[in-house]
């Protein structure tokens, strides 16, 4: 029987973090490793197994060119991530991802997940939703609702305060995607007003900046270019991040980096530091370019930076101190820091999971669209149909006409960007409207429809008014996968896991194999000699068995063998511990003692005693 819980995703571009509402909160589940966030990477070994989270980051520095990372930032394009001549798409590793998520969540909650609600960056774009909903598909998941980011965010801050009139701002700079949201909180009504974004500014951006700084000090020192070296690179990698955590705490980060190359010389090491002035100077131009988006934001809900009640941080970016100090200068306030950046958007997405299934009832969220919505009409222009920042969901419909005469079809071009020419804003679709009645130019009336659904994903429609003649689509990516693609991925993810499940049993039976064996060696080596012989030669026996399987047998034969010498080596241990079997200690050898033989005389007491012995024991109009 499937489960009615739903839980809420962050599906994060370096970390993905799950939750689920207990008690009427929101509550972060830990992953099977014991951590509340796991990293977003997926790898493939040599010997094809997959690994997923922690353990898929832990092997990048020796497995570069099969770890994949910031897989997020390619959503709704046609990159492929290719390995053992299979190309992989986003969507596929990123369902990879959600798959351990759901695995994880389910294993912490003992029930089946189904169905839930994901995050996503305020500023992608239809494309990269549609993506995003394809993963959760992928991986099994019923997506029913597809979230911003900052929005989910503001739930998390403001569940407690829905009483407030509040006009906050949320401030979200993540490992790769960066999102301003203006949102009133109103009665229970959250309200979006405005959101702006940069789906290319993040956490990985400023360890590049550190990346690079320390290419060039190797450089300089050693005269040898690493940018090249993948295995260098990916150690880079790991120590930038490291700095750049320590740098928001400490003024000076040592870097110690051995072995990092070699040549004909030896060895070559990176020692060096890096000051939080030195690193505050290298990502200058990021934290400037957060200010962008931040002041069009404002513009779009027509509000002033002493309007905004409160600023919340999100995204483990904002831990950093100049994005820190930018906000308190720009704001002349300070940012709430009571919501941790990297846990507020998953528990938003719980609380939005609980506002669907109707547990939270006096909550309502009215989100908006970050980009225009329209069509290409003559001369190449761009029409907008649905204005950037309009509430979702909603729907539009214009009237156009035909440029020629006797024309009987036309080319629907839907995009959505905010350039005034349609060739340098992003093509989501065109399709064909076709048996319009021939009459001169101008005199059809042609309706489109543009629908927008509470995930802003677009639906789109176009009429003859004349003929009656009309075409509905639901927009698909130009690039990614079809709806058939998704289907089959699904089936071949489900069948993945079952393996994956399978290849985890064979090793735990090898682990556990290979444990008992050495427990068993040990238990003999010590207590062999004071139990019957019949139990060690019994678990003598079951280890040999079990040491011939190991190299030789199936994992099939290696299970019965193994639970063979877990109770042979039980019997063993109650033996020991019981004292039944203990071999009776063999007399003492009787030797007459004479005078001769001891050069002092030995006392009775003494000869006892050392005979006794002791026992032990993620346009136109309107």
């Amino acid at each position: 029987m499937s489960s009615e819980r739903i839980i809420g995703i962050d599906l994060g571009t370096t970390y993905s973090c799950v939750a689920i509402m207990e008690g009427g909160k929101p509550v972060i589940v830990e992953n099977s490793e014991g951590a509340r966030t796991t990293p977003s990477v997926v790898a493939f070994t040599k010997n094809g197994e997959r690994l997923v989270g922690q353990f898929a980051k832990r092997q990048a520095v020796t497995n570069p060119t099969r770890t994949i990372q910031s897989i997020k930032r390619e959503m709704g394009t046609n990159f492929r991530f290719g390995v053992d001549g299979i190309s992989q798409s986003p969507e596929q590793i990123s369902a990879m991802i959600l798959q351990k998520l759901k695995a994880d969540t389910e294993a912490f909650l003992g029930e089946k997940i189904e169905r839930a609600v994901i995050t996503v960056p305020a500023y992608f774009n239809d494309s990269q939703r549609q993506a995003t909903r394809d993963a959760g598909q992928i991986a099994g998941l019923d997506v029913l609702r597809i979230i911003n980011e900052p929005t989910a965010s503001a739930l998390a801050y403001g569940i407690t305060k829905v009483a407030d009139d509040n006009t906050i701002l949320v401030f979200d700079l993540g490992g790769g995607t960066f999102d301003v949201s203006i949102l009133e909180i109103t009665d229970g009504v959250f309200e979006v007003k405005a959101t702006h974004g940069n789906n290319r500014l993040g956490g990985d951006d400023f360890d590049q900046c550190i990346i690079d700084w320390m290419i060039s000090e190797f450089k300089t020192t050693t005269d040898i270019d690493l940018s090249s070296d993948l295995m260098a690179i990916q150690r880079l990698k790991e120590t930038a991040e490291k700095t750049k955590i320590e740098l928001s705490s400490a003024m000076v980060s040592e870097v110690h980096l051995p072995f990092l190359t070699a040549d004909e010389t030896g060895p070559k090491h990176l020692e060096t530091q890096i000051t939080r002035a030195k690193f505050n100077e290298l990502t200058a131009h990021l934290v400037e370019a957060t200010l962008g988006p931040l002041q069009q934001a404002l513009e779009d809900a027509e509000l002033t930076p002493d309007k905004i009640d409160q600023i919340i941080l999100v995204g483990g970016s904002t831990r950093i101190p100049a994005v820190q100090d930018t906000i308190r200068r720009f704001f002349s306030k300070e940012p709430i820091k009571s919501v941790n950046p990297d846990e507020a958007v998953a528990l938003g997405a719980a609380i939005q999971a609980s506002i669907l299934a109707g547990d939270v009832q006096d909550v309502l969220l009215l989100d908006v669209i970050p980009l225009s919505l329209g069509i290409e009409t003559a001369g190449g222009l761009f029409t907008r149909i649905i204005e950037r920042n309009t509430t979702i969901p909603t729907s539009r419909t214009m009237t156009f006409t035909t440029t020629e005469d006797g024309q009987t079809s036309v080319e629907v071009h839907v995009l959505q960007g905010e350039r005034e020419l349609a060739a340098f804003n992003k093509s989501l679709a065109k399709f064909h409207l076709t048996g319009i009645p021939a009459a001169p130019r101008s005199v059809p009336k042609i309706e489109v429809t543009f629908d927008i659904d509470a995930d802003g994903i677009l639906h789109c429609s176009a009429r003859d008014i004349g003929s009656g003649t009309k075409h509905s689509v639901t927009i698909q990516r130009t690039t990614g996968l079809s709806p058939d693609e998704v289907d089959s991925l699904q089936k071949e993810a489900q069948e993945f896991a079952e393996q994956d499940k399978q290849a985890k049993e064979k090793i735990s039976t090898r682990v556990q194999a290979q444990t008992l064996c050495s427990e068993a060696e040990r238990t003999i080596e010590k207590y062999g000699d004071r139990v019957e012989k019949h139990y060690v030669d019994k678990v003598k026996k079951a280890v040999e068995a079990v040491r011939q399987a190991l190299t030789e047998g199936s994992a099939d034969d290696l299970k019965p063998l193994v639970a063979g010498l877990d109770v042979s080596l039980l019997d063993l241990g109650r033996a020991i511990h019981s004292g039944k079997g203990v071999r009776a200690p063999a007399p003492p050898t009787k030797k007459r003692i004479t005078l001769s033989d001891a050069a002092e005389p030995i006392e009775l007491g003494e000869v006892a005693a050392q005979q006794k012995g002791t026992a032990g024991a993620v346009p136109v109009d309107d």
